[in-house]
């Protein structure tokens, strides 16, 4: 997930927070194992969360950007990991083409729009 509250995939991790990877290579500098920014949560899922940039510094779509390349980096999609599926969470209200950029490198094999019934969906 990219969401700024990093929380995408808090249900999977029975309500518990984790660290972004953004901010973990913040922190530990480019010397980060997948072990670091890869949790295991509900049945068996792989979970991660990118983060973003500090407030008003940066772009979150570049965040999106070295979080993916970062799990290629260090293995996190290789036959090894067995992964049936990969799912990002992306914000929808947000126009910035590094949002799009994994897209266009063909990093998605499909791509599919689930919104929800509140009134935020409309908007994004």
């Amino acid at each position: 997930g990219c969401d700024p509250k990093a929380d995408s995939t808090r249900l999977l991790m029975g309500g518990l927070a984790q660290k972004t990877v953004l901010d973990t290579l913040r922190e530990e500098g480019e010397d980060v194992d997948l072990d670091d920014i890869l949790r295991s949560g509900f049945g068996k899922c792989l979970c991660t969360e990118s983060g973003g940039p500090e407030p008003g510094v940066g772009c979150a779509g570049r965040g999106i950007i070295t979080s993916i390349n970062l799990l290629e980096q260090l293995g996190a999609y290789e036959e090894d990991q067995s992964l049936d599926y990969v799912f990002y969470d992306v914000l929808g209200d947000v126009v910035c083409g590094g949002f799009a950029m994994p897209i266009r490198e063909g990093k998605a094999q499909e791509i599919y729009i689930v919104v929800s019934g509140e009134m935020m969906a409309i908007y994004a």
